[in-house]
């Protein structure tokens, strides 16, 4: 995202854009990769919901977040695209608030791989986390990543 500071993030991650809502695809690459052909659209106050539950010492990805919502609403699975940016809204808004925080640093990407994209960047997110007992590993040389160790051992279960 670009220029977090003059954004209303707040206003963003109440604003439903019409969702929840359910599509069909029709595109059988698609339907194979995802496993099916309902995909659902949840508003970006949902994701917020669900990353508030984890608690200090666990991490969930954005996967197992998109998979929870596709089985509540009865779908295949949740649009992958907007899931990014809500979950990032969700952040930014955090930061905005002096109250009800949510824990953001807590969602990782696949693989259990830190987001550049929240507040303050890897730096960030790395700092919180390691402050709640993770480790964090860098890999690669030229492309620089930085992932949790170990995040499967600690993966938070949405029930």
């Amino acid at each position: 995202m670009a220029n977090e500071q003059q954004k209303d993030f707040n206003t963003m991650l109440h604003d439903h854009k019409d969702m929840p809502k359910y599509q069909f695809i029709t595109d059988q690459k698609s339907i194979e990769k995802y496993g099916g052909n309902k995909m659902y659209f949840a508003p970006p106050i949902a994701y917020d919901r669900l990353m508030k539950q984890i608690p200090c010492g666990k991490v969930i990805t954005v996967s197992k977040i998109r998979d929870y919502l596709a089985k509540i609403n009865e779908a295949d699975f949740t649009e992958p695209i907007t899931a990014g940016i809500f979950i990032s809204i969700a952040a930014w808004a955090s930061e905005q608030r002096t109250e009800d925080k949510t824990p953001y640093w807590r969602t990782l990407k696949a693989k259990g791989e830190l987001n550049s994209k929240y507040p303050g960047g890897i730096t960030a997110q790395k700092e919180r986390l390691e402050a709640e007992g993770h480790t964090i590993l860098q890999k690669g040389r030229k492309n620089i990543r930085y992932y949790v160790k170990d995040y499967e051992q600690v993966l938070f279960e949405l029930e």
